[in-house]
């Protein structure tokens, strides 16, 4: 190996070659000797800190007060049942917590980011956790920089510092070793413009973004806006179930019962009333729903996305990739000796181009395309594998089409690239300078049609050439091809880089087609029938963008179009568009922000660096997984596995499902807690006395609030769910008559329960028992009235069945076992008291039932 190729890596004196990297054998032992390239992460929390924060809990600390009450009144039944209470829920919600960290912990696995390394002369994408000092690291426009490098290429190289600096202004690097910081670049930055390689110098802790990540100190878990608003609900809930109890305590006292038993009883009541498991369960439905959607594609890095996608109105989509297959084909080649159509399929060598009359013109396109591009061809590792791009599809497609007008990719070779000015957003082309075999130099030039042939002063051709090109231009946009228009120029020597777009000749067109997926029509149907408007935003050319829309059944025509020139004229009618065209990764802020201030709930695709304010901005940005820059993965709320728009579509189904169960376990959950209190509080007035005692209320609390709530968040999406309009972004969680309907289903529970209990009083039976039993029944009859209605086909929760069954099987042991019977202070039923228990424990599901059923009728038959 030439000792000019090697560099000092200043780490360990490590050394690399330029030109084959590292082999992966040695890739292992720096990986052994060095560690992960990974920031460190808070350390996880033990079981003891674990449990501590579950016995933090309000309602919790309000049970250990009773248990203190309890141990000073010896009331040993009580004491033994509160602590059973409390070692339940703590072992509940300790597991739950511990299912919740490994869910996410798997969705950051998933979503890790990835860096393009070279191994062993082969360009490879690895995770970022896998480089190691010495790798060989390219970067090009929109990746993040994976750990510390030495740059030894840099071409118009621009990295966005702020992360690490604070300032605004990306900072233009150089290969200068005399330039200090300019030769380097640092873990966590991001490549705002050009490419450029590195090697590796310092991974993981020892980089630079390692080294900020040790000083600073872990951060608590942020709580989702949902469960801050649960969180809130539990207090208002709590507080209400507080004055109540009052209402209780004092009317016990009022009757003669003991200060300290009515104290245990009110503060009994009070834990019993507020469903003090709803946290645990909405974090579990939030993780273990991230996990369902990881399992479709949908990667969620953050949970609160999953609650917002339920409530998403507008999704605002880029064409490639997302509705297309994302497999760009060129299909046609324009020359000024004629046109030109190209078969075959995917990135490999096969097909030809027809009419057979591969004449000089068509090998000078041909070879154009190939030099001025970045993208390469892999070659299928194994037989039946395809070939695959590395690197830009669109460019691979060119490449591949060279190849099939006979041009081989080897022919780069004899052109080496000298210089170049890369492609941007704003300049909508490309341009570099080659060395030809003769020793001249050869500039080529590619980009859309209007940034070629509408820039003044870069073509040399006469103007009806240009016309003639700028018509058929037009005309292939109309078909649905994306165009791109290709120029060159020979030279003795190279002008310099601000006059290379001058004078350059046409040498043709290239249109290229990404055909539609095969689900995308009834994709937007989809959206469609769950009143959220797909719009397309693209900057494809308008007439393309609008043959797309139409085949997709979002748009009309070209009337229905807005250019991103004339996006600041209809601003007022952002609402309305439903294509946009020409647009500029930065116009997306805008129309993302316009839609939010018409009130809308938008989820923004994106796939480059600069589309990362406008995923930022969206209320769920959506990053492309596949063929997306690191930049806009790592700022999505949401990251497609797969480039397909279908799989938002089964997100926002997953998230509707998620905030529909955390609903229903509010109706189950607080329409117990509501007859329990109005039992409490009618029994003494009907004669009962106290209705039921603490032990009692709590049991029935820890039966019908654990394993049943739990499973509930595990329910399928209702039949229709996604041909319901979202809910409206300030909607309360009690919202849209959920309130009422808790309040007439636990009237309705304590309505059966006292009647079950006067009728055994009349009878003179064990009342006090009867009321027990039927309120637990009652309540879990409810979990399953409750449950969802089944799309065809969709698995049922056989959790939830075997959830209630326990519980009732637990609520008879209550009356039938002795030991519990001591404990709770219950009697044993005869076969009649039971028949008449079963009988009324189950009118609450069933009336729920039987309305669900019919509210159903009612609105087919409309």
């Amino acid at each position: 190996m030439d000792e000019t190729s090697l560099i000092d890596m200043s780490l360990d004196t490590v050394r690399c070659d330029r030109e084959t990297g590292l082999s992966e054998t040695e890739a292992e032992l720096r990986r052994a000797r060095y560690g992960p390239n990974t920031t460190p992460e808070p350390p996880p929390r033990g079981l003891p800190r674990q449990i501590a924060a579950q016995l933090r809990d309000p309602l919790v600390l309000l049970l250990l007060a009773a248990m203190v009450v309890t141990v000073a009144l010896r009331d040993v039944a009580d004491a033994i049942v509160i602590v059973l209470v409390v070692v339940v829920n703590t072992t509940v919600g300790v597991i739950q917590e511990a299912r919740a960290d490994r869910a996410v912990a798997a969705l950051r696995r998933l979503a890790a980011p990835t860096a393009r390394v070279r191994r062993g002369g082969q360009d490879r994408t690895v995770p970022a956790a896998e480089v190691v000092p010495g790798d060989l690291i390219r970067l090009d426009a929109g990746d993040i920089v994976p750990a510390d490098l030495v740059l030894i290429e840099a071409v118009r190289l621009q990295v966005d510092e702020s992360t690490l600096t604070g300032e605004a202004v990306a900072a233009a690097k150089s290969t200068a070793p005399d330039e200090g910081d300019a030769a380097t670049a640092h873990a966590g930055t991001v490549v705002v413009a050009g490419r450029g390689v590195g090697v590796a110098v310092r991974t993981g802790a020892s980089s630079a973004l390692g080294r900020i990540a040790a000083l600073v100190a872990a951060e608590p878990v942020r709580r989702t806006p949902l469960q801050r608003r649960l969180a809130a609900l539990s207090w208002i809930l709590g507080l209400a179930a507080l004055a109540l109890s009052m209402v209780v305590f004092v009317a016990g006292l009022l009757a003669g019962r003991p200060l300290g038993a009515m104290v245990v009883t009110a503060i009994s009541l009070t834990v019993a009333a507020v469903p003090e498991s709803l946290p645990a369960v909405v974090t579990v439905a939030l993780a273990m729903g991230a996990r369902r959607m990881a399992q479709r594609s949908a990667i969620v890095r953050n949970l609160p996305a999953v609650e917002t996608l339920g409530s998403v109105t507008v999704v605002a989509a880029d064409k490639t990739g997302t509705l297309t297959e994302g497999q760009m084909t060129v299909e046609r080649l324009v020359t000024s000796a004629g046109s030109y159509t190209v078969s075959g399929q995917g990135y490999g060598p096969q097909g030809q181009v027809e009419p057979e009359a591969p004449g000089e013109e068509l090998s000078r396109l041909a070879r154009d395309v190939l030099l001025c591009n970045d993208a390469g061809l892999i070659a299928p590792g194994e037989p039946g594998a395809r070939w695959s791009p590395l690197g830009d599809p669109m460019e691979a497609a060119l490449i591949a089409a060279a190849h099939r007008a006979g041009v081989s990719p080897d022919e780069r070779s004899r052109y080496p690239r000298r210089a170049e000015i890369p492609f941007d957003a704003e300049r909508r082309r490309m341009t570099t300078v080659h060395t030809m075999p003769a020793g001249r130099d050869l500039v080529v030039c590619k980009g859309a049609p209007e940034a070629v042939l509408g820039t003044a002063g870069l073509l040399a051709d006469p103007p009806e050439l240009v016309a003639f090109f700028a018509d058929e231009a037009d005309r292939l946009a109309r078909e649905g091809y994306r165009v791109l228009a290709v120029a060159d120029a020979e030279h003795d020597n190279a002008p310099s880089i601000g006059q290379l777009e001058r004078g350059l000749r046409l040498a043709g067109l290239v249109a290229l087609i990404d055909p539609l997926r095969a689900g995308a029509h009834g994709v937007a149907r989809s959206f469609a029938d769950a009143g959220i408007r797909l719009i397309l935003i693209t900057g494809d050319h308008p007439a393309t963008a609008s043959a797309v829309a139409a085949k997709l059944g979002v748009a009309g025509g070209p009337d229905h179009v807005v250019v991103g020139d004339q996006l600041a004229q209809h601003a007022s009618r952002v609402d309305d568009v439903r294509v946009f065209a020409r647009i500029q990764p930065e116009q997306k802020l805008e129309i993302v922000r316009a839609l939010q201030e018409g009130g809308h709930v938008v989820a923004m695709t994106g796939d480059g660096v600069n589309d990362a304010p406008a995923l930022r901005r969206a209320d769920i940005g959506v990053a492309m997984g596949l063929g997306g820059t690191e930049v806009a993965r790592q700022a999505g709320d949401l990251v497609l596995a797969d480039d397909n728009l279908g799989t938002v579509a089964a997100a926002v189904e997953e998230g509707r499902r998620i905030y529909a169960n955390v609903r229903r376990f509010l109706r189950y959950a607080l329409s117990g807690g509501l007859a329990e209190v109005l039992v409490m509080i009618a029994g003494p007035w009907l004669g009962l006395g106290v209705p039921l005692l603490p032990a009692q209320i709590l049991w029935v609390n820890m039966l019908t609030h654990g394993l049943p709530g739990v499973a509930m968040g595990a329910e399928p999406a209702e039949r229709g769910m996604m041909e319901q309009p979202p809910r409206r972004p300030g909607e309360a969680i009690l919202g849209s008559g959920l309130a009422g309907r808790i309040a007439v289903t636990g009237v309705l529970i304590a309505v059966t329960s006292l009647a079950a209990a006067l009728w055994a009083r009349a009878g003179d039976r064990p009342w006090q028992s009867v009321l027990f039993t039927v309120l637990g029944l009652a309540q879990l009859g409810v979990a399953l009235g409750v449950r969802a209605r089944r799309t065809r086909g969709a698995p049922r929760n056989h959790l939830l069945g075997v959830a209630v069954a326990l519980s009732v099987a637990l609520q008879v042991a209550a009356i039938v076992l002795v030991p519990l019977q001591a404990l709770l202070g219950t009697e044993p039923l005869s076969v009649t008291e039971w028949m008449v228990c079963v009988a009324l424990g189950a009118v609450p599901g069933a009336v729920l039932a039987n309305t669900a059923w019919l509210r159903r009728r009612r609105a087919t038959s409309w």
